[in-house]
């Protein structure tokens, strides 16, 4: 299947500093492409690209067959990016269904009796978290700040995919997760995969990466140290790649 996203030769400079150096990667319907790096690697600066934060210096980007320029994360959205942060950017003292909308709650009425629409609201946030698996939650007033960890990813996975994205990028989602959290998450991962969605899932986590990617790209020092496909590489050839053991072994930037 064509790629969804296709970055080419994407370059960024910030002054003197090159943060990233010639990257080009894919991202596929139906598939996970891993973003590994240790800090520093330039994995920020990759995606706050493909999600419209900032541009590249060099390089084209391609979504859905045609070039493209993101003025501004709200741009990327309205093509079909969504990125979920670490800190999934919920507020505490809000509703799960408040939450859920944030900037994009149903109305009923008309002119100046327009009003939020509570109960359309919290049936779909509550329809839409239980399809993400998430069972716990009961009432779709409860604060967001009494959820888990992994309940908050949900939560902002299911808000993206709601609202249309084509493609998911997954920053860090598994970093502050204990294990039966962080398996809350690759599960979400999967079952958006079978959705069709292309997802890019950036980590430091070799294990969750090989548990559910399907393309690795492996970046250092803001170049390209590796690409392949699941199967073709040893957890221990990741780890060492990651560790710069390799580097840029595999896409002919090394001696």
């Amino acid at each position: 299947m064509a790629a969804l996203m296709t970055l080419e030769g994407v370059t960024r400079t910030f002054g003197n500093n090159i943060a990233l150096n010639d990257v080009s990667l894919e991202a596929h319907p139906g598939e996970v492409h891993c973003l590994l790096g240790d800090n520093g690697a330039g994995k920020s600066t990759l995606i706050k690209i493909m999600s419209g934060v900032t541009s590249p210096t060099i390089g084209t980007l391609t979504f859905d067959g045609k070039p493209v320029t993101f003025r501004s994360p709200r741009d990327a959205q309205a093509h079909g990016i969504g990125t979920v942060h670490q800190d999934v950017g919920s507020i505490p003292l809000i509703s799960v269904a408040r939450n859920f909308f944030l900037g994009n709650e149903p109305t009923k009425g008309w002119g100046p009796f327009r009003r939020l629409d509570h109960q359309t609201a919290n049936r779909i946030a509550l329809e839409q978290i239980r399809q993400m698996g998430i069972r716990r939650i009961a009432d779709a007033e409860q604060l967001v700040g009494t959820m888990s960890g992994g309940e908050r990813q949900a939560l902002a996975i299911a808000r993206a995919l709601y609202f249309g994205a084509k493609l998911l990028i997954l920053d860090e989602p598994t970093a502050a997760l204990g294990v039966k959290e962080s398996k809350i998450v690759i599960d979400l991962i999967k079952q958006a995969r079978e959705q069709g969605i292309a997802l890019v899932f950036i980590t430091h986590n070799a294990t969750h990466a090989l548990s559910v990617g399907d393309r690795f790209t492996v970046l250092i020092q803001g170049r390209v140290a590796s690409q392949f496909r699941r199967g073709e590489k040893t957890r221990e050839e990741v780890l060492n790649l990651m560790a710069g053991g390799e580097a840029f072994d595999a896409v002919g930037h090394g001696d």
